[in-house]
């Protein structure tokens, strides 16, 4: 079921409780979030009057001619008395992201929100991988965005893991590749629900693993191991490791 945005308005009095106490009085607008968020806005500008972020518990009591709306969030309480009631309705609402393409279930539009892709009819979700974009291909086999995600070069996927996982593109192409930092073993990729990285083959003899980061491998260190081109500079794979004269994170 679609959430929804309540909007109530009408000649208000409205009441603030906190740190202080501050009162309004107008012809003003009731925004309640599907997250509770209480918003009330006049004819001024863009900044609500009064708001309440996420609070604890909004009740709306509706005697039929006025509306009374009252949010709490200790020791914060926001109230909105109405005399007079010119709108009282609740309205669907979606997210709002930036189009990135068509659901194959439903044809509903698809658009990227906080890290995710959502339909906004079905209103399914995917999860994008860190650091991925999406592209303008479509998997031919369930017609969902490709995306194109960095580890250790640039694979080229489809948005459903089910359908194309990241781990088994890593794990083909960079299994056993690198030796172990610690030990005379070979780096296996592994993975965990959101999060692909290498571990040594001798585990638990050997407990080394590393973390591939979003980047693709341009060089090769002194140890061995790949360089890595990242978002924000050149590291080698191993966090640790001293790369052109600059110490490493822990990892």
């Amino acid at each position: 079921m679609p959430a929804r945005l309540r909007v109530l308005a009408g000649d208000c009095q409205v009441t603030e409780r906190g740190d202080r106490t501050r009162t309004h009085r107008g012809r003003v607008v009731v925004l309640i979030k599907p997250d509770n968020t209480t918003l009330v806005h006049d004819a001024d500008g863009y900044q609500p009057v009064a708001w309440l972020t996420r609070p604890e518990s909004v009740v709306v009591e509706d005697d039929g001619d006025g509306f009374t709306v009252t949010a709490r969030d200790d020791p914060r309480r926001l109230r909105v008395v109405a005399e007079e009631a010119t709108a009282n309705r609740a309205l669907p609402v979606t997210e709002a992201g930036i189009p990135v393409g068509a659901c194959p279930d439903d044809g509903g539009p698809l658009v990227r929100s906080r890290g995710d892709v959502v339909c906004l009819d079905c209103e399914r979700r995917w999860g994008l991988p860190a650091g991925a974009s999406v592209t303008d291909a479509t998997c031919e086999e369930c017609g969902l965005p490709k995306i194109r995600v960095e580890r250790g070069e640039a694979f080229h996927l489809c948005l459903d893991p089910s359908c194309d996982p990241l781990a088994a593109a890593v794990r083909d192409r960079f299994d056993r590749v690198w030796e172990c930092p610690d030990c005379d073993g070979k780096l296996t990729v592994e993975s965990a629900p959101g999060r692909v990285f290498l571990g040594c083959e001798n585990y638990p003899d050997c407990e080394t693993t590393l973390s591939i980061p979003s980047g693709v491998a341009v060089d090769e260190c002194a140890c061995g191991l790949p360089i890595v081109e990242t978002a924000t500079g050149r590291r080698c794979l191993d966090g640790t490791c001293a790369v052109n004269g600059v110490e490493g994170t822990e990892r």
